[in-house]
């Protein structure tokens, strides 16, 4: 019981604010990226639908008025009556859905594609339910946080499915202009279910108060079989926030807290209070940590640098016989410029600079294992979070969680391979605004390459996965024939069930990191999102897509690297 209760104290000490507190009841004994984002979307998922039903629940007896008066604090003026509402409105406000913001994305959407999402929407209320949709709960959460935000300009898109045939269309933009709302765009086609005349898609700009007074008129009249508001015309996706700049980053350090050794009784240094207090101070030094600070020095004990004498030195027997080509060149590099040597650890400021130097990517300190879509993104920007722990004296060649060891030795030498890099950022970048069933996908094609990757070389296999390169043990199993060999194709790589308790049974061999880029690439093409990004290396943001201009900014460039291209095959070609 007191170690139960030293537990829950240091668990409570250890700025657990900043991490979602999802271990309880998660089973996993080691790292895997893959159930940390199934149980991150489980979880997200659960609190959705709770914080949904609670709110519609209560729309059966509170106003529009009211529940802003309550959630704001204040009393709030009706706007001036419509004709088309026959009743007060209900609504409830109260919503801190991390993943859903209103304001980033934008897409284009016609009707139909309002509609299909209309009716294939599962957190859609009931027909007779006058309560609120997720989109419009997120849109009053934001209107009622301050008078301006109220006031605040939204644009948004309404599909509203008319009785009594196309006339009905002018009352409703009678209503829009009685609200001081902007017609942006109106579209209308014959309706598929029975007893509708037509759908119509209606695009407009208008405060979020007025939005809601709106939508609750529109809801009371009898004129309209259903009305459906689709916030920032986010029609296909409820598309999460994610972060538009490196220094955005400073917001993504969410941690799976299960594997902490406070937390965890089956972790190596779960009753060690020495090691365990450690921990807490170089986690502290990673959560102060913000963009464009110097990487903090570590002073390491003796005890630190023999656990990493002792791995370093069995990955550099075995990489020259199973590693890939790649991973051995860079590995020479880091002993050349003396950063990798048996006697001191590495520190993540010198690697971030060696990094930066050869393919652009740099280091950022990691309090601890973060949420798979926390991760993921950094990548985007190439940034790669890692820790500065080194795990337990009494395990040197096993960690539950990544610690720096695995860190240098598994996933920093292919970082500085301009190939391998690409790929790595490719996958943070299809992640961005990516929905949790596919946050799921793309961290099970990063397990099985990136972590635990096989890809040939003159005919054999050697690994390239940071998992396989820091641990010898897995190193061993994977290139044996205990293991199930198969080629890696994205589509069936992202479906693949994965056992975390033991060594795992099947390996993806890529044939080639180009040919792995290729394939992923042409998957990432299928996914759901309605937009394309793209990363801009000299303001260090990540840019969306989404209007003529972006892209004639982005074809201009283009044409210029193409010129310069052209310019250089030419001269290449001159006589001497």
């Amino acid at each position: 019981m007191m170690a139960v209760a030293a537990a829950q104290k240091n668990r409570e000490m250890f700025a657990i604010k900043k991490s979602y507190s999802i271990e309880n009841g998660y089973p996993s004994r080691r790292r895997s990226l893959v159930d940390d984002a199934r149980f991150e979307s489980i979880v997200v998922k659960q609190n959705k639908q709770t914080v949904l039903e609670e709110a519609r629940s209560k729309a059966n007896d509170a106003s529009l008025e009211e529940c802003i008066q309550q959630a704001k604090g204040e009393h709030v003026p009706a706007e001036q009556n419509v004709e088309l509402q026959d009743e007060q409105p209900n609504l409830e406000l109260p919503l801190e859905d991390e993943y859903v913001a209103v304001n980033d994305i934008e897409t284009e959407a016609t009707v139909e594609d309002c509609a299909e999402q209309e009716s294939a929407d599962d957190e859609a209320p009931p027909k007779n339910d006058y309560g609120l949709t997720e989109d419009e709960i997120v849109l009053a959460n934001a209107a009622s946080e301050s008078p301006e935000a109220e006031a605040a300009v939204q644009s948004a898109a309404l599909v509203v499915r008319l009785k009594e045939g196309i006339s009905s269309l002018g009352r409703i933009l009678k209503a829009i202009e009685t609200f001081h709302g902007t017609v942006q765009h109106v579209e209308s086609r014959q309706s598929r279910i029975e007893g509708v005349g037509h759908d119509v898609l209606i695009k407009l700009d208008m405060t979020r108060g007025n939005l809601l007074q709106l939508i609750r008129s529109l809801r009371q009249s009898g004129s309209f079989s259903s009305m459906n508001l689709m916030a920032e015309n986010n029609i296909s996706v409820k598309a999460p926030w994610f972060p538009k700049h490196a220094s955005e980053l400073d917001n993504c350090n969410h941690l799976m807290t299960k594997y902490e050794p406070d937390l965890d009784m089956n972790h190596p240094g779960f009753a060690d209070k020495v090691y365990r207090q450690r921990r807490k101070e170089i986690a502290e030094i990673a959560f102060a940590f913000k963009y464009g600070d110097p990487i903090p020095h570590i002073n390491y004990t003796e005890v630190e640098v023999k656990t990493w004498r002792s791995v370093f030195r069995t990955v550099q027997d075995l990489a020259p016989k199973h590693a890939c080509a790649e991973y051995r060149a860079a590995f020479q590099m880091l002993q050349d410029e003396k950063i990798f040597v048996d006697h001191r650890l590495p520190q993540l400021q010198e690697m971030s600079d060696f990094l930066r130097k050869n393919t652009g990517f740099t280091l950022r300190p990691a309090a601890g294992l973060l949420t798979a879509r926390d991760f993921l993104a950094s990548l985007a920007f190439r940034i790669f979070q890692s820790t500065q722990y080194v795990r337990h004296v009494n395990s040197p060649f096993h960690t539950p969680e990544p610690d720096t060891i695995h860190e240098l030795l598994g996933h920093m030498p292919l970082l500085a391979d301009p190939s391998f890099a690409q790929f790595s950022q490719e996958i943070g970048l299809a992640s961005l605004g990516a929905s949790d069933e596919e946050i799921e996908k793309l961290s099970t094609v990063y397990w099985f390459t990136v972590e635990f990757g096989l890809c040939k070389e003159h005919g054999q296999v050697k690994a390239y996965g940071a998992g396989l390169l820091s641990a010898y043990g897995e190193l061993l199993h994977a290139i044996s024939d205990k293991c199930e060999h198969r080629p890696f194709e994205p589509a069936a790589t992202a479906v693949q069930p994965y056992q975390d308790q033991e060594y795992q049974p099947i390996y993806y061999v890529a044939e080639s990191f180009e040919d792995a880029k290729d394939k992923f690439r042409r998957w990432v093409s299928t996914m759901s999102r309605p937009f394309e990004v793209r990363f801009n290396p000299h303001t260090e943001r990540v840019e969306i897509l989404d209007s003529v201009d972006k892209l004639d900014t982005l074809v201009h460039q283009m044409n210029t690297e193409i010129l310069h291209l052209t310019n250089a095959i030419h001269k290449l070609r001159r006589p001497f």
